[in-house]
């Protein structure tokens, strides 16, 4: 099957993950990185956590947000996150694009502000 897409093309997409557990500041956030054109698509599911904190394991009911964008585009989309998010330490992690649909890739670079 042949791809959609060269990899130098798809290389320069990423998907952004955070989470939130308080809705109005996730409301903002999500808002806010669309409106600013940080982020092409954003899609948010409930999940629960489980982790470290301050040498105690602790479990949140949080919303995962898995960020669409253009990697160039990280570092501002990370200080606009960290500006925006009422956690401590947030999670902000990038993975990037290996290969995807050459439409939704276009779709994606026409979405986000120019780096």
């Amino acid at each position: 099957m042949a791809k959609n897409t060269l990899p130098s093309d798809s290389e320069k997409f990423a998907v952004v993950f955070t989470t939130y557990s308080d809705d109005a500041m996730g409301k903002l956030l999500i808002h806010t990185l669309l409106e600013e054109k940080w982020a092409a698509c954003i899609q948010v599911y409930p999940v629960q956590s489980f982790y470290n904190w301050q040498g105690e394991i602790q479990s949140d009911d949080e919303k995962l947000v898995l960020i669409k964008t253009r990697r160039a585009l990280f570092d501002g989309l990370c200080a606009r996150i960290l500006s925006l998010h009422s956690y401590e330490v947030p999670e902000i992690v990038m993975l990037p694009v290996m290969d995807g649909a050459a439409d939704y890739l276009e779709w994606i670079k026409t979405n986000c502000r120019q780096a």
